[in-house]
């Protein structure tokens, strides 16, 4: 299954075949449009020149990675605190896993991923169930466990989330379900 999430071909190509791309797109993915979130890292990707390389991210001057975030376009609408998180992000992938950030996800047991994915900069625990599910789901990395760990966001058939987006009617599902879930929340206060 291709990864469908930003729109747009090559981006989401970059996320299909760039793992570290596909984490930095779920760092991105916060008070921003999904969409153009997980564009951020083809968009990085063109401004470095053609890679978007965790190595090379954690190696940039952090102004001038600070300036190519900011754009125009912007990689993120907090695009300096955002440069600061993505740089965090390459470090520990190239410190942890000799930056092949495939290796985060190479376990059994879908609690040692969890826990590896926690331990993350800018990964909390939404984020942590929300990335075990489009793992589960859309790249079929599925460790013991992963739909229990994943809890609502793994489920099939269900739109709640960026691992559930697959094309424009499926974005759209996931949009108005969280759109909901905001009202809900509102009234709820």
């Amino acid at each position: 299954m291709a990864i469908t999430i930003t729109g747009d071909a090559a981006a989401d190509a970059e996320l299909q075949n760039n793992p570290f791309a596909l984490l930095a797109g779920m760092l991105l993915d916060q008070q921003f449009p999904m969409e153009r979130a997980f564009a951020g890292p083809h968009l990085l990707a063109t401004r470095l020149g053609g890679s978007f390389d965790p190595a090379e991210v954690a190696a940039y001057d952090p102004e001038e990675f600070a300036a190519l975030c900011a754009g125009p376009p912007a990689v993120h609408r907090f695009p300096g605190s955002m440069a600061a998180r993505l740089q965090a992000l390459a470090r520990y992938v190239v410190e942890e896993y000799d930056g092949d950030a495939a290796r985060i996800w190479s376990v059994d047991s879908a609690k040692e991923l969890s826990a590896r994915l926690l331990a993350l900069p800018g990964f909390g625990p939404t984020k942590v169930t929300i990335f075990l599910a489009l793992l589960g789901k859309q790249l079929d990395v599925r460790p013991t466990g992963w739909a229990q760990v994943a809890a609502g966001y793994g489920e099939e058939g269900v739109f709640r989330s960026v691992a559930d987006v697959v094309d424009a009617d499926s974005l759209a599902k996931v949009r108005a379900y969280k759109q909901e879930q905001k009202r809900s929340a509102k009234a709820g206060r």
